[in-house]
This record gives structure tokens, C-alpha cells and sequence, in this order.
């Protein structure tokens, strides 16, 4: 299974480079594009899900990893609740 990573920029200028278990993120991000928050953890929610259980199906078990990753944006996303304008940027996949 092709993992891969993606970097990102939160509202607040942090960098972040994610972790994916596949390459399914590449169909809900676009580099250069941004995001409102909400948005982008909605997204991130699908891809990961989806990345992980294309690692149950292969594997038998879920990708832990990719679990872990989505709590990280939920958790940090957090931070910019009440700021309906703040977005997230992508900055690169692969």
C-alpha cells in the first residue's frame, strides 16, 4: 500500500506534515488550494477513513497510524473554532 504525506499550513502560519496510508488523499486535496477549517477535517475525515480501511481490507486490522493522524488535525483544528474565515492551506502532497 503507497503511503504518503502531505503538508499543510494552519491559519496561525504552522506547518504540519501529514501522514496518509494511501495515496486517497490526493483525491480530496489539491496543493496550493486552501480550505476553511471545517472543511479540511471533514476531508481529512473521509481520507483517512477511507486509507485505513483499505488497510483492514488488505491487512486485516486498521491503520492506526492514519487514525492517530486525523485526531492530530481534529485536535489542532480546535484551536481556530469561532473564526469562521481561517483557513488551512495545502501546501504539498506526495
Amino acid at each position: 500500500m503507497p503511503a504518503m504525506h502531505f503538508t499543510i499550513r494552519w491559519p496561525d502560519g504552522e506547518e504540519a506534515r501529514c501522514y496518509s496510508p494511501s495515496t486517497i488523499v490526493r483525491e480530496f486535496f489539491a496543493a496550493g488550494s486552501d480550505y476553511a477549517v471545517g472543511e479540511f477535517v471533514a476531508r481529512s475525515r473521509e481520507a483517512l477513513t477511507i486509507g485505513s480501511e483499505r488497510v483492514r481490507q488488505k491487512y486485516g486490522f486498521a491503520c492506526s497510524s492514519a487514525l492517530d493522524q486525523l485526531a492530530q488535525i481534529e485536535h489542532h483544528a480546535r484551536r481556530f473554532d469561532g473564526e469562521p474565515r481561517a483557513v488551512v492551506t495545502v501546501l504539498a502532497l506526495g
